[in-house]
């Protein structure tokens, strides 16, 4: 019975659910001439077209589709093995990843890392930031900092603190505009996230007449964001243990109650029983927990 080549197969799943060549290569770390050239042996392989060009996205032909779930089955059973391997790993050293909001990575993450250097300083620590949830089952993250409680099958969260957020602005923007009285008064000063149409709506919910249109400043990147309140560009929510870190900078309710933001700590189970991930692990438990 002929073997399938996995790299090919690896090949077409990538490009299949990215949707191109370019960002397939992108995912997985080769250039776009090696990608197409893996996808068109494993079409030769196969003696079947697994992919038509419409406009400038790649669409499944219907054997594409037919094969797609056994690709998926057979990419689930990759990184399983990968995760089984990394768990009995014991050395303390090594690659871990770190999965967190922009914000964390930026302000909170830093002086965690600074203690891993310390004490476990052959460990290499990848940081990424981003505010989507990294897929831990396929291994974009060893571990992960998350604001909602871990529902996938395989993982393990543990909830480190209740953090709360409010809604600040600077010393410098405070002195040229008149203190807001209530929620309701901020709105035209806000700085929006994207997209603005579900913040508009979220901001609505609280309380603040909010309009889509309405935001003079809009980024997707809290780090952005905040660096703008700083600037006393307007104002913004931010989480209390990262706004009581910067100077010049004044909660604007502090009568009111704040919202609640649950932080978790998230990893594959197969991951709890490598030494260099639960070092990891258990440090960044610690330093979030006692987070004032």
């Amino acid at each position: 019975m002929k073997t399938m080549d996995w790299n090919r197969a690896q090949a077409f799943l990538a490009t299949a659910e990215a949707g191109s060549l370019s960002a397939a290569a992108r995912q997985l770390g080769l250039t776009q001439p090696t990608l197409s050239r893996q996808v068109a042996a494993l079409e030769a392989e196969l003696d079947a077209t697994l992919f038509e060009r419409v406009g400038k996205k790649l669409v499944l032909t219907e054997t594409g589709m037919g094969l797609l779930e056994h690709a998926r089955a057979m990419g689930e059973a990759a990184n399983a093995l990968t995760l089984a391997a990394s768990g009995h790993t014991q050395a303390i050293e090594g690659r871990v990843s770190i999965s967190a909001s922009d914000a964390y990575a930026a302000y909170i993450l830093p002086d965690i890392a600074e203690r891993i250097r310390e004490e476990a300083p052959q460990i290499t620590l990848v940081i990424i930031s981003r505010n989507s949830l990294s897929d831990l089952r396929r291994r974009e993250a060893d571990i992960a900092i998350r604001h909602v409680r871990p529902d996938e099958d395989g993982l393990v969260g543990k909830l480190v603190r209740e953090s709360t957020a409010n809604f600040y602005a600077s010393q410098s923007w405070l002195s040229r505009n008149e203190r807001p009285k209530s929620m309701a008064d901020i709105a035209q000063y806000l700085i929006g996230f994207e997209d603005t149409e579900r913040f508009a709506q979220f901001m609505r919910g609280i309380g603040i007449p909010a309009t889509e249109d309405g935001f003079r400043l809009v980024s997707e990147n809290s780090v952005v964001v905040w660096e703008m309140v700083k600037r006393g560009l307007g104002i913004s929510a931010m989480m209390r243990e990262i706004a009581e870190r910067t100077t010049g900078i004044v909660e604007l309710f502090p009568e009111t109650e704040a919202a609640k933001v649950p932080v978790w700590l998230v990893t594959h189970r197969e991951l709890r029983t490598s030494r260099r991930i639960r070092v990891v692990y258990d440090i960044l438990a610690e330093e979030l927990t006692r987070l004032t």
